[in-house]
């Protein structure tokens, strides 16, 4: 009975395929097929690996509203320690069915123009320029979902705009966008012509990457053929108006991070503790999100300014402490046009509603943040950066700490999300060692048991490294 068994299996095996192991198989071994690949698969330029974003309204940034005037507050821009300029869109705006006097930026007219009531093309070169020279990169809003009802593609090809059932063109599906008209990106010629018009601004005026309106609607492959063909040009920076993981793999090297903004809100108006903080980070960020992907950590911007609120409404008491999580948390910062002057304003967007500039202690808070992050590459992005270990701590409700430390450079902070002091002991975690104090000339040695002080919305941030001395 044993020897027939056994004749059985021999031949039972024989007539099995080879596994996918065996090179004999001729096939790629499984082990291969099994290894880890990075989800980002196209690199982040170098110069955005640690960079800080400055957000630009034209409209409302300077008194005369111009490019020209913007172009004179760069070198103020550049010592606050930002790196990369945004500018909200620059070209000429829809006049039909547009919104209040002036218009919104997000309705085209023309993707190769310059609205005249900013400046002029030279303008542009010229504040892009200065930029470049000021080691700064300049990145432009762009709209490629849908157009102003006057821009002359609706007249010369209709045939690359939405429908509904009767035929008619139609803003984008959802909205209250009436004043644009909704592009259709299953015609290759329009894909073509969006393409060129937006490959023109990175040859032709030197624009260092673009911040694309509503990402998630337009195909995700117009967007990655589109960067690998910016890429053949130079190095660029993407940054999607949107918050989906794949957005990263060949087209984007940033996207929203919404859902980071919205917790930390909860948080700030006493909806949520600092385990909705750890959620997002160790729970979302670490298990969905791939390392490499940047993630835009604003705490202000020209939507939420002008639409639900301003910074001192969304965050109240713990705004300080939200611009020092937007910066050595994992994540991209952010300054939107005039925050760091303690703007209180809901400005308007179909108007012009200037900034009023004042100092204000926001602007020293920002430049000093930055300054760490330039330095200590524990601060830097995706891959480049440390990934933030958990610190526990003996009131994990209301504390937030982490550690995050790459090539000997390390940063330990510690935030009290609550409106009362606390008194935190800290039990478990690489943070133990001597650490400089951020904003003080102090060393402290820290070790298991050890108790930090906090006031109500208090921080502290300890340096390693880069930046410590």
């Amino acid at each position: 009975m044993a020897a027939t068994l056994l004749a059985l299996a021999a031949a039972l095996t024989a007539a099995l395929p080879a596994l996918p192991d065996d090179p004999a198989a001729g096939a790629e071994p499984a082990r291969a097929r099994h290894a880890p690949r990075p989800l980002v698969e196209t690199p982040h330029p170098d110069w955005a690996l640690n960079a800080a974003i400055y957000q630009i309204n034209i409209r409302q940034f300077t008194p005369k509203g111009s490019i020209e005037a913007a172009r004179a507050e760069l070198p103020r821009i550049a010592a606050m320690g930002a790196d990369i300029v945004w500018l909200m869109p620059v070209h000429p705006i829809g006049e039909r069915q547009r919104k209040g006097s002036l218009g919104s930026p997000y309705s085209i007219r023309d993707y190769y123009g310059v609205n005249p009531e900013l400046g002029t093309l030279d303008d542009l070169r010229a504040f892009v320029a200065d930029a470049h020279a000021l080691d700064m990169r300049v990145i432009l809003d762009w709209v490629a979902n849908h157009t102003a009802w006057d821009n002359p593609l609706v007249e010369a090809h209709p045939d690359w705009y939405a429908r509904d059932w009767s035929g008619a063109m139609i803003p984008p599906s959802g909205t209250d966008w009436t004043d644009v008209a909704q592009l259709d990106f299953s015609n290759a010629d329009l894909r073509r012509y969006m393409a060129d018009v937006i490959a023109w601004w990175v040859a032709d005026v030197g624009i260092d990457g673009f911040r694309a309106d509503v990402a998630g609607f337009v195909p995700l492959d117009f967007w990655e053929e589109l960067r690998a063909e910016l890429n053949a040009i130079k190095p660029v920076f993407m940054l999607a108006e949107w918050e989906q993981r794949d957005l990263h793999r060949r087209a984007f090297s940033a996207s929203y991070a919404w859902s980071w903004n919205n917790t930390l809100h909860d948080v700030a108006m006493g909806r949520a503790d600092a385990g909705g903080l750890r959620g997002y980070y160790f729970y979302d960020q670490h298990n969905t999100w791939p390392a490499d992907a940047m993630r835009l950590t604003y705490v202000s911007n020209h939507d939420q300014n002008a639409w639900v609120s301003t910074q001192f409404e969304r965050f109240g008491p713990a705004l300080e402490a939200a611009i020092a999580l937007s910066v050595v948390g994992e994540g991209v910062p952010m300054v939107y046009n005039g925050q760091e002057a303690g703007n209180e304003r809901r400005l308007a967007f179909f108007e012009r509603d200037p900034i009023v500039w004042r100092e204000h202690p926001l602007e020293e808070l920002f430049t000093g943040l930055f300054a760490l992050l330039e330095t200590n590459q524990a601060l830097w992005h995706g891959l480049a950066g440390g990934r933030m270990t958990d610190v526990v701590t003996s009131d994990r409700e209301a504390v937030l700490a982490f550690v995050r430390a790459k090539d000997g450079d390390a940063v330990f902070a510690v935030f009290n999300f609550s409106d009362e002091p606390r008194e935190v002991t800290l039990e478990d975690g690489p943070f133990a060692g001597a650490w400089r104090v951020f904003g003080a000339a102090d060393t402290v040695m820290l070790a298991p048991g050890d108790v930090v002080d906090l006031p109500a919305w208090g921080w502290r941030i300890h340096v390693r490294g880069a930046g410590a001395r």
